[in-house]
């Protein structure tokens, strides 16, 4: 369970759920690499028996999750699609999902082509406006999955208006937040169930970890989260946790220095005349703007764009041009990314429903990172020259 004495947001970053080794003083969490615990005599112990189920690493990391996202319980797994994997594992055949139709490519395969072959119905909805939900809501319609903002568009979705969707149909509401990390949004605060990120990207922060994580208050959807976790065995090692309590500690100086460099990229391409449409939630003539600034404390690091023209061969180009941004999947680490999603993160997804998403041939998506803003601008003008 989350210890919550900090309020800081800093603060909870850098001490919550740890305290010092009892027995060394160590004031980092140590690495218990073990996968067993000696116990005092059968089926009595420290809480702790078998590691698959529980490591002291692993309880510290996710009580520091929890303190962030203001929620009571964490759940670390060892990769983000473990994290959704073990969620869709609350529903059962026939069930129905209603979620976005501008989704990463890894969870709209996994909605499509793991789950629905066990009779879960998906429907893709555009969610900018929340109230389209209404009209798929049925007796079998269990979970409104959202992402905001999305991957790759940047749509902007209403979290608290789909909240009150989801309790007053009592479905479960949860919410993808790896784009904006808990330092930009709380999606608990606004009325969400379960809090999903990938904690690959901006909580590890140094692209050197795979791990996913849950956060969520509600008892029973906790207890049936932890069966899942331990029986299905997606849990990450201590390691692994290791790393990303130590990159946690920066959290919140690196986001700001990616907000801030965001910022700064998105004028300079919001400008420049190869450009046709620009996806950042922080223009005020972007959609949802005003929601963004409700939800969200900034607009975070991540921007896509597309090219006149829209010719693959011409993003190809630039994305082969860069210097300091590096052509790569994934996103939130220290370094500057850039990725064409057709062909990379979004593959899985078929191009009619890409195109339909804004997905398009010429899409690029840039993960921003905390080098100094003036060469990762000088790097995009000579790209796009």
């Amino acid at each position: 369970m989350a210890v919550t004495k900090y309020k800081g947001f800093a603060t909870k970053a850098i001490h919550a759920g740890q305290i010092p080794d009892p027995t060394t003083g160590a004031i980092m969490t140590p690495i218990f690499q073990t996968s067993t615990y000696v116990q005092e005599s059968p089926g009595k112990n420290k809480g702790y028996a078998y590691a698959r189920g529980k490591n002291p690493t692993r309880s510290a990391l996710e009580n520091c999750l929890a303190a962030l996202e203001g929620a009571k319980y964490g759940l670390c797994f060892s990769s983000g699609m473990g994290a959704i994997d073990a969620v869709l594992k609350l529903l059962r055949p026939g069930d129905e999902v209603i979620t976005g139709d501008d989704l990463y490519g890894g969870t709209y395969r996994i909605f499509t082509k793991v789950f629905a072959n066990f009779g879960i119905k998906f429907h893709f909805v555009d969610l900018k406006k929340a109230s389209n939900i209404l009209k798929y809501i049925n007796a079998n319609t269990k979970m409104i999955w959202l992402e905001t903002p999305t991957n790759p568009i940047m749509q902007i979705i209403d979290i608290e208006a789909c909240a009150k969707i989801a309790k007053k149909n009592n479905l479960i509401c949860a919410v993808d937040n790896t784009f904006a990390s808990p330092f930009l949004q709380n999606p608990l605060a606004h009325g969400a169930d379960i809090v999903m990120h990938s904690v690959t990207k901006y909580l590890g922060g140094h692209s050197d970890v795979i791990m996913g994580a849950l956060c969520l208050s509600d008892d029973n959807l906790y207890q049936q989260l932890a069966f899942i976790h331990n029986s299905c065995g997606a849990t990450p090692g201590p390691q692994d946790s290791f790393l990303v309590l130590r990159g946690i500690k920066t959290l919140h100086i690196r986001m700001e220095r990616h907000c801030y460099n965001g910022r700064k990229i998105a004028a300079f391409l919001k400008s420049h005349p190869k450009i046709d449409k620009l996806y950042w939630p922080g223009f005020p003539d972007s959609v949802n703007h005003s929601i963004a600034k409700k939800q969200m404390r900034d607009f975070g690091g991540m921007i896509s764009f597309s090219l006149k023209g829209n010719k693959q061969e011409d993003a190809f180009k630039i994305a082969s041009k860069l210097k300091i941004f590096s052509l790569a999947e994934s996103l939130g680490g220290v370094e500057s990314l850039i990725n064409h999603p057709a062909t990379m993160t979004h593959a899985s997804i078929p191009k009619t429903e890409r195109d339909k998403a804004g997905v398009v041939e010429s899409l690029l998506r840039l993960s921003v990172g905390i080098e100094d803003i003036k060469d990762l601008i000088a790097d995009l003008k000579q790209a796009l020259a």
